[in-house]
């Protein structure tokens, strides 16, 4: 990638040559047939340097992708094999009950990753299904209040998902290391017939709270996701979407 935008940006200064010749010597057709050529082979270049720009950015894309899809489906795979021992264990134990209970939390975790699934913005869906992938200092938890599609909803979904994984991204990136404890963010999601409703409540520590308050406020800037009240602190961020009015 290097490479190719070092050879356009020495075609491009190349091409100023012909031009300079031009102007000088503005009568000598041969020199303007050659200088024209000169150009013309020049944009030539340009124009295949920036398909091969292209065509790598889009293989790097789809490689990262590939990757964070193996990453993701090898952290559930572990987190199977877990649940599978853990159950193995009490069967052998003949603990039914805790056998029955164990069952239980299975069943609500993946009712909660239908609901996660479920959220309408494949972008969204993604960032939480591998967040695990992306950091290893915070604990993502999400709650999801009845059925929230956010295609479904009379307002900006792909906004409100941005807002969303913005205001994630400024707890990731200010949480305090080396305190010992894993700090845990839970996002709650839900909505009633006026509004789309996220709240944020966070446990642990932040390396500034003052850059944190600062790297919120430019999210929440002409973000959809507006803050309920003024003055909320780090461990509680409650925010709202006001849905559109659909007139007939």
């Amino acid at each position: 990638m290097v490479r190719l935008t070092s050879a356009k940006q020495y075609v491009a200064a190349t091409a100023i040559v012909p031009v300079v010749a031009l102007l000088t010597w503005p009568g000598e057709r041969l020199l303007a047939a050659g200088c024209i050529a000169w150009i013309v082979a020049s944009a030539i270049y340009w124009v295949r340097c920036e398909r091969k720009e292209h065509q790598e950015r889009v293989a790097g894309t789809i490689h990262a992708m590939q990757a964070s899809g193996v990453r993701t489906l090898n952290h559930h795979r572990h987190d199977w094999m877990n649940d599978l021992q853990v159950l193995y264990g009490y069967m052998r134990l003949g603990k039914l009950d805790k056998t029955v209970g164990y069952v239980e939390k299975i069943r609500e975790r993946m009712n909660a990753e239908s609901a996660i699934a479920k959220l309408g913005v494949p972008s969204l869906i993604s960032y939480i299904q591998t967040f695990r992938t992306i950091t290893n200092s915070l604990l993502l938890e999400v709650e999801i209040e009845g059925d929230v599609n956010l295609k479904e909803m009379s307002l900006d979904a792909e906004s409100v998902a941005e807002t969303i994984i913005h205001t994630v991204n400024a707890y990731r990136v200010s949480v305090k290391p080396g305190t010992g404890e894993q700090a845990v963010l839970r996002l709650r999601l839900s909505a009633d017939e006026k509004s789309l409703y996220a709240s944020f409540y966070y446990e642990g520590e932040l390396m500034n709270e003052q850059h944190w308050n600062q790297k919120i406020k430019e999210q929440l800037k002409g973000a959809p996701l507006i803050p309920v009240s003024e003055g909320q602190s780090f461990n509680q961020v409650l925010l709202k979407a006001e849905m559109r009015e659909i007139r007939a």
